[in-house]
């Protein structure tokens, strides 16, 4: 009798409560990823004797897997619960296709009684596979950079007969490929209730397909992958070199096209770029809709900033440090995401105000790797310029505003791209007091958000500067 069935006498419910909290804890210990891959398809087979435990998995190839790898584990996990318990077996109850990533799918019952509508809503909820609720269309923030491959993103998860498939989606490590193919599964699941997906990436596709092939039972493996309505492989670049993984992907690859179905493919360059790859496998590739995305620019840095910074109501983040952030963290988006979340967490941790010394402060080295070398002079020279000054005026003793406002905002622009301190910042200002710099750095940040001019000139000469 399948978990999730009715239950009979108390060995029958002490079992069942057992296989849940040990459920649970596997999650736990596990990890989500490879206990959706593995654990999550098993099922109670029967729960009438509490001394002896069976576990049944749709195919033999599991079966195989977690026998040689959780057996043990299974066990000792069953024992806390149930002391007298003398042995745990894992079996295979069923060839037919399973549903992709499925949560205690149970064996079917003779004669079911009707499941009422909302069950049924429930159940197909349940058997949705795994993906990152956080990783939305409605999240994912749209530029020139990124437009055609999000464009390309939402069509493909629309119902319907794709327009093109495969899709193809390349660029370096954390631009949003991964977020754009969790969009694809989220919004194509809405939309299809009935349908299923796998999100896969190509290092598990590998490793799964070795495992099939040692434990003579590739069928599975293919039916597992071929029966989905949408597949999605993650990272392709991993099977650069591998012959018979190759071999099998391409077929994979050429019954959905076939079929018609929906298959997304993601790596870091693009088809005809990538080393190691067959010939035969790119050409496939490549006849579907091949798209980029390039690394943000400061406009869309900032506003990715300011989209993650909306999750956190808590978070009082100043505008000069999410302009830091964004000036700076320019290698990915991840990156970047990253850098907010340090110094949000730093600050709550440590009970403290975020300024833009504690922001340098937390994020020092980071900062300093990404930094381009400018220079005090050449601050100077770029500041001269873009007011029509002479470089000699910003050393000058003169306090007309005029000369005083571009001194200040090549003071803070000082403070903020190099690792001069500010006595040396000072005394390359006409050898004036560190105060003094002080008060220039403090005045352009407040300026900066009431002041639309200055703000303005400062973001235009970050982007001179940083170039």
């Amino acid at each position: 009798m399948a978990f999730g069935l009715a239950r009979i006498g108390d060995a029958d419910d002490a079992v069942a409560k057992a296989w849940a909290r040990v459920r649970t804890n596997l999650r736990h210990s596990a990890g989500q990823r490879l206990f959706d891959q593995w654990l999550k398809p098993a099922t109670l087979i029967d729960g009438s004797d509490a001394d002896q435990v069976r576990i049944g998995l749709p195919s033999a190839f599991m079966t195989t897997w977690v026998k040689s790898h959780y057996a043990d584990r299974l066990f000792h996990e069953f024992r806390v619960f149930l002391p007298q318990l003398r042995s745990v077996s894992v079996e295979t109850v069923s060839e037919t296709k399973p549903r992709a990533l499925t949560i205690d799918a149970p064996a079917p019952a003779p004669s079911p009684a009707p499941v009422p509508a909302p069950a049924q809503a429930a159940i197909r909820s349940a058997e949705r596979p795994s993906f990152d609720p956080r990783f939305t269309f409605d999240r994912f923030v749209v530029d020139a950079s990124n437009r055609v491959a999000f464009n390309a993103a939402r069509a493909l998860a629309e119902p319907g007969r794709p327009r093109f498939s495969p899709l193809y989606l390349h660029s370096g490590t954390g631009q949003g490929k991964t977020h754009l193919m969790h969009a694809i599964g989220q919004a194509f699941l809405d939309a299809c209730p009935d349908a299923t997906a796998l999100y896969m990436p190509a290092e598990r596709f590998m490793f799964e397909f070795v495992q099939a092939l040692r434990a003579r039972d590739t069928h599975a493996f293919k039916a597992r992958l071929r029966g989905v309505d949408l597949l999605m492989i993650d990272d392709l670049q991993f099977i650069s070199g591998k012959d018979s993984t190759q071999e099998e992907f391409f077929h994979t690859v050429n019954e959905f096209m076939g079929a018609g179905k929906r298959l997304v493919i993601a790596a870091d360059r693009s088809p005809m770029t990538l080393d190691g790859i067959e010939p035969r496998l790119l050409s496939r590739l490549g006849s579907g809709l091949v798209a980029d995305i390039k690394s943000p620019e400061l406009e869309l840095r900032r506003a990715i900033l300011n989209a993650k910074l909306a999750d956190a109501p808590d978070a009082d983040v100043p505008h000069d440090v999410m302009e830091l952030l964004a000036s700076r963290i320019t290698g990915s988006v991840r990156e970047l995401e990253g850098a907010l979340n340090r110094v949000v967490a730093y600050a709550q941790l440590n009970g403290e105000a975020i300024t833009m010394d504690f922001a340098v402060g937390v994020l020092g080295d980071q900062l300093r790797g990404s930094q381009r070398r400018v220079t005090i002079d050449e601050i100077q020279k770029a500041v001269s310029t873009h007011f029509d000054l002479k470089t000699i005026d910003l050393l000058s003793a003169r306090r007309a505003v005029a000369v005083a406002r571009p001194r200040q905002i090549a003071m803070y622009l000082a403070k903020r791209l190099t690792t001069r301190s500010l006595p040396e910042i000072g005394r390359k200002f006409g050898n004036r007091d560190h105060s003094t710099v002080i008060h220039a750095v403090r005045r352009i940040e407040e300026l900066r958000g009431t002041d639309r001019d200055v703000d303005s000139a400062v973001n235009t000469l970050l982007r001179q500067l940083e170039r």
